[in-house]
């Protein structure tokens, strides 16, 4: 038989938690009800799901994916993260890729780590996805003179429509997955 179940896959037979339950069966009506998404949502399963607290009364809801799925799930990620949200009312969606960071290799080891598996390369790579569909079009870190650092980065303007009221949300998710604090901001535009 078919379920929810099969639109979760957690590492080593772990079980579910009740909020990745109720994320995986948002899934499984979506694939369900949706003729836009149905083809397109049948080989597509999630890691894992958190919900996290934004501001106020706002939260967010972050949904892991595979790395290997990844490109799949950036096809249709404005459709899907709309439709996500209507089923989560007054929740920001943000899909990303599940990473993993390797430890630097030993002393004398001939063994070399992946740049991709590198801390500054996965949170690189998290921040992206965090931002997903807009683009970082640049980036500045100012530090403060008791010694905080805080990244300024800077999104694409065409995507300030369907990113601009999310921007608080990407810095709580951003502060809690990587522990660093950002801002982000559209760049001025000269008139």
């Amino acid at each position: 038989m078919y379920t929810s179940r099969k639109k979760i896959h957690k590492d080593r037979d772990a079980e579910p938690t009740e909020f990745e339950e109720s994320v995986a069966q948002a899934f499984f009506d979506l694939e369900n009800t949706n003729q836009d998404l149905k083809s397109d949502l049948k080989d597509l399963y999630i890691n894992s799901a958190v919900q996290i607290d934004v501001s106020g009364a706002r939260k967010a809801v972050v949904i892991h994916v595979p790395y290997r799925l990844r490109k799949s799930f950036r096809k249709l990620h404005v459709k899907l993260v709309r439709e996500l949200e209507k089923k989560f009312s007054g929740k920001d969606v943000i899909l990303m890729a599940t990473r993993r960071i390797l430890r630097p290799p030993k002393k004398g080891s001939a063994v070399q780590r992946p740049r991709s598996r590198t801390l500054t390369a996965v949170h690189e790579a998290m921040l992206e996805d965090v931002v997903l569909p807009a683009e970082i079009v640049g980036k500045r870190t100012r530090y403060g003179i008791d010694g905080s650092k805080t990244m300024k980065v800077f999104l694409d303007p065409k995507e300030r429509n369907n990113t601009e009221y999310k921007l608080k949300t990407f810095s709580a998710v951003y502060r809690k997955l990587a522990g660093k604090d950002v801002v982000f901001e559209f760049p001025a535009t000269e008139s």
